[in-house]
């Protein structure tokens, strides 16, 4: 399999497939990236950071996972120069293989894109998961001050095991490491049956 070259943005979160990304940019190495992905309507590669900073340091380095997912850019919008506010949906995940830091701090990456997940219907035994997340959207739904910025979009596909357990991975306050092993799973059954058992033990099931 051929491995494609892949723009990085390293931040201190995990992306999920279809999940809802906002960002302000104002470092001069991602306004290049960003314009451009723009005007081709091309994504850049989310990794979650390891070690070091989103905004760069002269004394920091940064590593990051070695799994991500792909960010389209849906809205941006540039209130002042040198700033611009952008709204991505993640989309693919990828391996990455190899990667390197350009001179001007940028960093691009030899990837593997990975299979989207198989679609599962929720089985009985989970049901309790989709019933927490419907009551959540719900509830934000309520909310007209965060109607325009709502954390999960439509379609919601609440009948599909790596839809819902996706959502919960973004909304739930799990460690990094964690987040990163559930992203990694090729299984979406699993993924949300472990997350049923997170679930489970914050007490957020009926």
């Amino acid at each position: 399999m051929t491995s494609t070259p892949l723009p990085l943005f390293p931040l201190n979160t995990v992306l999920f497939p279809d999940g809802v990304l906002s960002l302000q940019i104002f470092e001069v190495r991602y306004l290049g990236l960003i314009k451009h992905c723009i005007a081709s309507n091309t994504p850049f590669g989310v990794v979650a950071l390891t070690a070091g900073n989103e905004v760069r340091t002269p004394e920091g380095k940064e590593t990051f996972a070695a799994i991500g997912t792909t960010a389209k850019i849906v809205e941006s919008e540039a209130p002042m120069a040198g700033l611009l506010r952008i709204k991505c949906n993640g989309e693919t995940r990828f391996q990455i293989e190899s990667s390197e830091q350009l001179k001007h701090g940028l960093w691009l990456a030899q990837v593997q894109f990975l299979d989207a997940d198989r679609s599962i219907v929720v089985p009985e035994e989970l049901q309790d998961t989709t019933d927490a997340l419907r009551n959540v959207i719900a509830s934000l739904q309520s909310q007209d001050s965060v109607s325009k910025n709502m954390p999960i979009t439509q379609p919601y596909q609440l009948d599909d095991c790596g839809w819902v357990a996706n959502r919960w991975c973004e909304l739930l306050p799990m460690e990094q490491e964690e987040k990163l092993r559930l992203l990694a799973l090729d299984n979406p059954l699993l993924r949300l049956e472990l997350v049923q058992d997170v679930l489970a033990g914050h007490g957020l099931l009926g």
